[in-house]
């Protein structure tokens, strides 16, 4: 099938323009779909816009991929269309023979403990987003006056975080930083971050290379305490048996870090395990965090045989004027689409959708953290998505597929109704366009626009184009 030409099959809605929707999205196409992405944002490419750190330009060029399925003819964009609000599920499976759900898992998990919801706790997604320019968070407002902040979790987002808050802004200064953040990191006065892990070093869940980068920063001391690193037997067991590369080497990096003299600057990243946050305290009841209260913890085996962090007496208390939750994501229930509340995502076997009681529901199907929840880095969502469109052909090669009722053009007709706005591909460009050019004038390699009404401005300036 691979030379088909585009609607041979059909056309499919994938709802979601992340990298899981792009790679589904690219797959289909050289199957022989036609596709149309459908995004809530006026941009696409979902975390790699607005989620990637900022210093970390090579991870966002995957989006030069993106851009050679977007060229494909039978591909088209229609962005600041809202699931839910401006489409049902009944209205696209009545204009589609198959909608592959590519919603990603952009709730953050909750600490559940006393003092949360106290000023100056946030979760990750909050943060990540206002330094990033997401436009529903360019109105978050983070106290940076303090002198310490803690980041509770043990993964890259958590690392993002801490070097986010510490390193130069000067350096932040030539990225895609949305202005705004820029402009408080540069008034901040935050000189530490204590990056907090409720199990061990041996669990932390760190790519390697984001671990060793944090020595590579500029005036930023990193401590790690050599006792925190001593494993406990079943640590070590598990190590041994699992042969987890990625563990051995994070040691690796940690034991070097431990044995390196503090260099005596004035910032610092204190990389901290076998600690849970037990309440956010206050000077007053209802007052901002003045610091966190934590239990230490030991590595035990739960009744199935796995490792967990169980509590200690032994407690202390972190001052800190910040704090942020980096402790995993879930997905959001879509109206009318079958969930599974316990582990939020869409109940789904290898892709296809699953209703209450199992059964598979044809012609819709499920990728990326929406299907299997967050784990991964970018380039699993590829094999991911082979995953669920095999399962798509699969369907379509047995006759289940209905076929494409509605023509291309009511279809964007009927869209640009529901949702006026309507970005497509090339109001897409024009705000690339628009945001490089501004880039260009300071030396980065774009300049955000944050703003959502200054993102369709810009869009609209291609009104009647529909690529």
């Amino acid at each position: 099938m691979s030379g088909a030409i585009p609607h041979e099959l059909g056309r499919a809605a994938v709802i979601g323009g992340g990298p899981s929707g792009f790679y589904a999205a690219d797959q289909l196409l050289k199957a022989g779909f036609g596709v149309d992405v459908l995004e809530a944002l006026p941009t696409p490419f979902g975390l790699v816009r607005a989620g990637v750190a900022p210093d970390h330009p090579k991870i966002k060029s995957v989006t030069r991929v993106y851009e050679t399925t977007a060229n494909h003819p039978g591909f088209r964009l229609f962005g600041g269309v809202r699931f839910g609000r401006d489409v049902s599920r009944r209205e696209l499976r009545e204009r589609y023979c198959a909608v592959v759900y590519a919603t990603g898992a952009l709730s953050a998990q909750r600490l559940d403990i006393p003092g949360e919801e106290r000023t100056g706790s946030h979760p990750a997604t909050d943060f990540v987003g206002w330094y990033n320019g997401h436009p529903d968070f360019t109105l978050r407002s983070f106290d940076l006056s303090c002198e310490r902040a803690a980041v509770v979790g043990n993964g890259n987002v958590a690392l993002d975080l801490a070097r986010m808050l510490v390193q130069d802004p000067a350096g932040l200064a030539a990225t895609d930083i949305a202005d705004h953040a820029l402009d408080a990191l540069r008034r901040a006065r935050i000189r530490e971050v204590v990056v907090l892990g409720r199990r061990g070093p041996a669990q932390a869940a760190f790519t390697t290379p984001e671990l060793r980068a944090l020595g590579d920063l500029a005036g930023v001391d990193v401590l790690v305490d050599a006792a925190d690193l001593e494993l406990d037997e079943h640590s070590a067991a598990w190590l041994a048996e699992c042969g987890d590369a990625n563990a051995r080497q994070n040691l690796q990096v940690l034991r070097e870090y431990a044995a390196r003299a503090p260099r005596g600057h004035d910032r610092r990243i204190h990389l901290r395990f076998r600690c849970a946050p037990l309440a956010l305290d206050g000077e007053q009841p209802d007052g901002p965090v003045t610091g966190m209260r934590i239990a230490r913890t030991a590595i035990c085996r739960d009744a199935d045989g796995r490792l967990c962090a169980m509590r200690t007496d032994a407690e202390e208390v972190i001052d800190c004027g910040l704090v942020l939750r980096s402790i995993g994501y879930r997905g959001q229930a879509l109206p009318g689409v079958p969930f599974d509340a316990d582990r939020g995502v869409i109940p789904n076997d290898a892709g296809r959708v699953l209703t209450e009681d199992g059964r598979a529901v044809v012609g819709e199907y499920v990728v990326g953290w929406i299907k299997r929840g967050p784990s991964g880095v970018i380039g699993t969502n590829k094999r991911d998505a082979a995953e669920t469109v095999a399962k798509v052909l699969e369907d379509a090669e047995a006759g289940r597929l209905g076929p494409t009722v509605h023509q291309d053009a009511s279809v964007e007709r009927w869209l640009r109704s529901r949702a006026p706005a309507l970005v497509t591909w090339a109001g897409w460009r024009a705000i690339d366009d628009h945001e490089t050019s501004l880039g260009a004038r300071h030396g980065r390699p774009r300049v955000k626009l944050v703003d959502r009404a200054a993102l369709l401005t810009v869009a609209a300036t291609t009104a009647g184009a529909t690529r």
